[in-house]
Parts: structure tokens; sequence; C-alpha cells
């Protein structure tokens, strides 16, 4: 990997260019120019360049970049070049949403273990898995290796898992409750928030109902 530090603006961006590179590599054969790979990323051509800067990649003038050759690059980067032990914390509708979801297989991320704490979810098939209860979270942890935790609780329950993540000693979580949890420095957390998410596009709307019509009256 590149030894040069990856600011965490571009780290975010970079998911961004690989779904773009995987959605064009049937169309756009080997190679693809910086201008065309930003317009389809949604940010602008020196921003872009700048970022895969960091990769050490900087692209053939008037040729472009090798799309195989980049999405490997950005593979690496992000550790998609391995695969990733998932558990599910939570299988109510957003938990079954989240392990019937095909992208997470085909980026690396295998749900290995799904947990719950209402008795009639226990044991409940879950794909080839059956649901266990959030108690048995350190055992499994441990035998299945798990990098990453997905709490999809309702709010109330978040932090108590959060807890437990720390305790069974995962470090990186992905938080789909409606609320903050609290975690060591160590701990990464990422959180996904439809209802704030909607609130942020009511405001932009809002202004657009709010907004006067343009007069687009032509003066004689």
């Amino acid at each position: 990997m590149n030894s040069r530090p990856i600011p965490d603006a571009t780290v975010g961006r970079l998911p961004i260019y690989l779904r773009a590179l995987f959605d064009v590599l049937g169309d756009r054969g080997a190679t693809i120019s910086s201008e065309t790979l930003a317009r389809l990323s949604g940010v602008n051509a020196a921003q872009l360049r700048k970022d895969l800067s960091y990769l050490g990649t900087y692209g053939t003038r008037g040729v472009g970049y090798d799309v195989q050759y980049l999405m490997v690059q950005i593979s690496r980067e992000l550790g998609l070049t391995q695969d990733w032990p998932v558990a599910i914390i939570g299988f109510g509708n957003l938990g079954h949403a989240l392990l019937n979801y095909k992208g997470f297989a085909e980026r690396g991320f295998h749900v290995v273990a799904v947990f719950d704490t209402l008795k009639s979810k226990i044991g409940e098939k879950a794909g080839n898995l059956l649901v266990k209860h959030i108690d048995e979270l350190t055992d499994v942890a441990g035998s299945q290796e798990i990098a990453i935790a997905i709490i999809a609780t309702p709010a109330p329950a978040a932090q108590d898992v959060a807890d437990r993540l720390v305790e069974a000693r995962i470090t990186s979580i992905l938080n789909f409750a409606p609320c903050i949890i609290n975690v060591p420095p160590e701990v990464s957390v990422r959180k996904v928030d439809l209802s704030m998410e909607l609130q942020i596009l009511s405001f932009y709307e809002q202004r657009t109902k709010e907004s006067p019509p343009v007069n687009r009256a032509i003066k004689a």
C-alpha cells in the first residue's frame, strides 16, 4: 500500500470512483479519462486526479487510466482484496433487508452471524444461518473472527449493543440506529440515518418552494 497518508475526505470518495469504474467496465474498454470518471462520480477532474495521486497513480496523458488496474488499486487501498466477516445485530425488517443485500458479498463482506434479543427471533433461520442471542456475541465474535458489526436495532438498544461490541473487541461498526453511540477512540463508527437524510432533503425542498419565481418577461 501507499505510505502517503490519505485524507478522510478522499477515502470517502474512493468507493464512489470504484462504483463508477464497475458501472462502465463493460462499456468503456480498457481506459477511461479523468474527465469522464470525474463526471460519472460527481466531482471535478482536478479533485479526482488529486485523490488518485494518493494511490500513486496519475494516468497517462492523452490516454487516461487503465480501468482494471485502477479498480485493483482502489480495491486494495479500501481493503477489498480480502474477505471481511460481518455480524448483523437486530433481525427486524432492516436486519432482514441487510442480510439479503447482494452487494455485501460482491464486495467481500460476508455475513457470518446474526443476533437478536427477542425469544421469538432466537433460532430463526436467517439465510443459511440461525439467529443467535446477543449474549453469545463475544464467543461467536472470537470463533468467526468478526471484523465488522452492523447495528440494526431500535435506537434505545443501540448503545447497549455498541458496548457489547466493544467488549467483544469488534472495532468497526456500521450504525443504522437513529441515534449517536459512544465508543472508545480506537473504534471506527459509520452512521447511516435515513430520517436525517430526509430532513436535509426537506430543508432544500422547502427553500425551493419558498424561492420567488424568476421573472422571465422580455422587455420591449
